[in-house]
């Protein structure tokens, strides 16, 4: 029979390296996080930051937070399980459930506002398409060479097709198209080409399966806590336990 000495030991070995894993994940979605919020000129902020609808802000708010206690309690889960301190333990297996609950929250509310967040998505690329080249938004310039990128890299036009730019006013006659819509290397926001030589396929696709990759990558992070956190919960209230009966029975 295994004695208690031994129990811990082995107990604070597998603690930590699952705390390790924990922690490692948590500073994943930290770095997603300071990248959502200091870095506003990426695909995302262009899609869902505009007017009022600041969904991007709120993202990088969340993940930074979670990040950060995520962060917190490893540090208080190593300092526990090494210098054996029950009432960090304890804290720990506090902060683990706590974050475990607001995971399983934030997901189930992406869940039910997936829709509607599409729907943002489409109206945002929308607007930017009706702005582009607006001489009076040059603070919009950014956002436009976003979408260059997008349309040129993507071999794309519009959100669903070419015909979509019809209803951009910013032309200098109807029949332009963006030069990011073609091959043209000129740098300017619209050119007079054939229409034989310009991409006729809308980028929605594209988009869509590059947002459901991060989405993926996110809900992959998010699971692989979710698990971590079972098997962390458990392996300290098991290590709580057998320090306090040691404290107790220190030679059994």
């Amino acid at each position: 029979r295994m004695k208690i000495r031994d129990k811990i030991l082995v107990q604070k070995y597998y603690l930590n390296v699952f705390n390790g894993i924990f922690l490692a994940l948590g500073l994943m979605l930290l770095t997603f996080g300071l990248w959502l919020f200091f870095d506003r000129n990426n695909l995302f902020s262009v899609l869902f930051s505009s007017g009022e609808n600041q969904l991007v802000a709120y993202i990088s708010c969340m993940l930074l937070g979670i990040g950060s206690v995520i962060t917190f309690t490893s540090a208080v889960g190593f300092l526990g399980s090494v210098k054996e301190i029950k009432c960090l333990l304890v804290t720990y297996m506090i902060f683990q459930i706590l974050v475990f609950v607001t995971q399983m929250g934030i997901s189930v509310v992406i869940f039910i506002k997936k829709a509607e967040v599409h729907n943002q998505w489409n109206n945002r690329i929308d607007e930017v398409i009706s702005e582009y080249g607006n001489e009076s938004l040059a603070e919009q310039e950014p956002v436009w060479n976003i979408l260059s990128a997008v349309q040129q890299n993507m071999e794309c036009c519009g959100r669903y097709n070419v015909t979509q730019w019809k209803r951009n006013k910013n032309k200098e006659n109807s029949t332009q198209i963006p030069c990011s819509c073609t091959k043209s290397s000129l740098k300017k926001w619209f050119c007079d080409v054939p229409r034989n030589s310009m991409y006729s396929m809308g980028c929605e696709e594209y988009l869509n399966t590059w947002f459901e990759n991060n989405v993926l990558i996110l809900t992959a992070i998010t699971i692989s806590l979710l698990i971590t956190q079972i098997f962390l919960i458990k392996l300290a209230a098991q290590l709580f336990r057998n320090i306090r009966k040691n404290n107790i029975w220190p030679n059994e």
